[in-house]
């Protein structure tokens, strides 16, 4: 090999040398931005982590808050018709990744408790006014508020006489303090004779003839 040969080779060499060293450079450039967009991508993650976090321990506290809410006034409701010392219970869980309630009414008495379904505690007339209370306390919670009545269908159905006044002055209770129309479907006369209007329907070969009963009280008098 001449040396003329040699120092062609060796230019040939060095041009090589050269471009791979840009390409190398590159590449070095390359992963620095992408070393830069990970750490940015993590920092972004972490944030986004917290933000979830910070929600869940958000929704978990209203949950909490509204739980709590909804078991006090379903205890005052118990407490005001019944006359007792009944705690209603929200019992929380999950099930396959959703939210369960489960309802319990804790009874005292005295040396021991009994915790039991609403619908199994001292008969049905319990199970009624819980229903009634989650009513008006999920209405009444609602988020934005729901305007309009709140219809009942015999919602002392099972209520014993004992307690059907309680029950009737909780109604009117609740209608006073929320500022909210009740209309109320009912066979029972003392629940009728609360209203402020109560209406007969009769039925007559299939066609309903409605009655209003204060009017009809005031023309008799």
């Amino acid at each position: 090999m001449t040396y003329e040969e040699a120092c062609q080779r060796f230019e040939r060499f060095s041009k090589e040398v050269s471009r791979r060293e840009g390409i190398r450079d590159s590449i070095l450039e390359q992963v620095e931005k992408k070393r830069l967009a990970i750490k940015e991508v993590e920092a972004e993650e972490k944030k986004l982590n917290g933000v979830v976090f910070l929600l869940q321990k958000a929704a978990d506290f209203s949950r909490n808050q509204a739980t709590h809410q909804i078991e006090d006034i379903v205890t005052q409701s118990i407490a005001y018709i019944m006359q007792n010392s009944s705690r209603f219970i929200v019992d929380l869980s999950e099930k396959r990744g959703l939210p369960i309630a489960e309802f319990f009414v804790e009874s005292d008495y005295g040396d021991y408790k009994v915790k039991t379904k609403p619908e199994m505690s001292r008969g049905g007339g319990v199970v009624d006014i819980v229903s009634l209370a989650l009513r008006i306390a999920f209405l009444e919670n609602h988020r934005p508020k729901m305007d309009g009545p709140l219809f009942l269908d015999e919602p002392g159905k099972h209520i014993s006489d004992d307690y059907i006044f309680n029950m009737g002055e909780f109604v009117k209770e609740c209608s006073r303090l929320f500022s909210r129309q009740i209309i109320m479907v009912t066979h029972n006369d003392y629940l009728t004779n609360i209203c402020d209007k109560a209406f007969r329907v009769d039925i007559r070969n299939g066609i309903s003839d409605v009655v209003e009963l204060i009017a009809e009280a005031e023309a008799s008098s």
